[in-house]
């Protein structure tokens, strides 16, 4: 699967009663399937794409409206060379469509914007059933443990057997966060001390999860050592352990980006999908506070799916990206 991607004992975290660790965390309060999960935190953005309201209901099609369009999405977040790749587009579609009013734009904006985000993306397992791999990176503070956290929770509501690999062994605290993690949803660590080999970490959760009879190994790996290259080698080391076990590596190398700090993100992003080749992002911290139009930038400029959207602080609110749900939030009323 990631063909592009560069070719001390042991500690178990003890907890692993699923069906315990769904009564500690409790229920969703409502259906994904009934509700848009991504509404409420789209509120910012919405505001922002409210603003274009009048200009949608004029009966003519006029500078101002692209004035106000351009405004909007640089208000969101979207981005300068994404919002302009977006404006040209609605404006080749006003002439070949002869379009005369603003509210045809705006269908054609809603439109465009699900075209940009692509196609909605699951998680690849393996065809045959056996031991998935997926590796997980991201700065400091991106909020890349707490999205493993809730990516394992939502994976053993589906019915997978889940395990954890503390392979960020550089960071302080960093295996600790997620060994409490791991006892708050009762999903296994394997984990070493600090400072200890990454590879010896994920060579010995993957025998730990086949011998259990896991499916699914969530790698927790360093988001920044102390230069680049360093970091890049053991992402290499790191897929050479596991293609020992499975031939054709790990099947997902997912990237945590947090919303918050907007277009600086993708500029870290951007080098990783450049050098080790990502197979998807986790947008985190996406709430009442944040800019949404941040989603567009990150499908336009790193052209890779966007697997999951953090929508709020609880462990469930990690919700699998739907561009047509997102797009339709941005317009909801309120």
């Amino acid at each position: 699967m990631l063909n592009r991607f560069f070719g001390q004992k042991s500690k178990e975290n003890p907890k692993q009663d699923t069906g315990a660790a769904q009564e500690r965390v409790g229920e969703d309060s409502v259906s994904e399937q009934r509700f848009n999960p991504f509404k409420n935190s789209l509120n910012r953005t919405r505001q922002i794409f409210s603003r274009m309201g009048e200009s949608f209901k004029e009966d003519n099609i006029t500078d101002d409206l692209w004035y106000e369009l351009e405004e909007t999405l640089l208000g969101a977040d979207v981005g300068p060379s994404t919002s302009m790749l977006l404006i040209d587009r609605l404006k080749e579609r006003v002439e070949a469509e002869n379009m005369k009013t603003g509210a045809q734009v705006q269908r054609a904006l809603r439109e465009e914007l699900v075209k940009l985000l692509g196609k909605s993306s699951p998680l690849n397992f393996t065809k045959d059933g056996s031991l998935t791999v997926i590796l997980v990176i991201g700065v400091n503070g991106s909020g890349k443990t707490t999205s493993i956290a809730k990516m394992a929770y939502r994976l053993t509501r589906e019915g997978h057997r889940v395990m954890l690999a503390a392979g960020d062994t550089f960071r302080a605290a960093a295996i600790e966060q997620l060994k409490e993690w791991g006892d708050r949803i009762g999903v296994p660590v394997i984990s070493q001390s600090q400072n200890s080999d990454p590879g010896a970490v994920v060579y010995d959760a993957i025998q730990a999860a086949t011998t259990r009879g896991c499916d699914v190994l969530i790698v927790d790996t360093a988001g920044r050592l102390q230069t680049k290259y360093n970091l890049m080698e053991e992402l290499k080391k790191l897929n050479k352990v596991i293609q020992k076990f499975i031939p054709q590596g790990a099947q997902e190398l997912l990237i945590v980006m947090d919303a918050t700090t907007g277009q600086n993100a993708l500029l870290q992003a951007r080098q990783f999908a450049a050098d080790v080749g990502l197979t998807g992002v986790i947008i985190t911290k996406l709430d009442s506070t944040a800019k949404g139009g941040f989603a567009f930038a990150v499908a336009d400029d790193l052209d890779v799916p966007i697997k999951f959207i953090g929508t709020g602080e609880k462990v469930e609110n990690l919700a699998p990206f739907d561009p047509q749900s997102f797009v339709a939030a941005l317009f909801a009323q309120d």
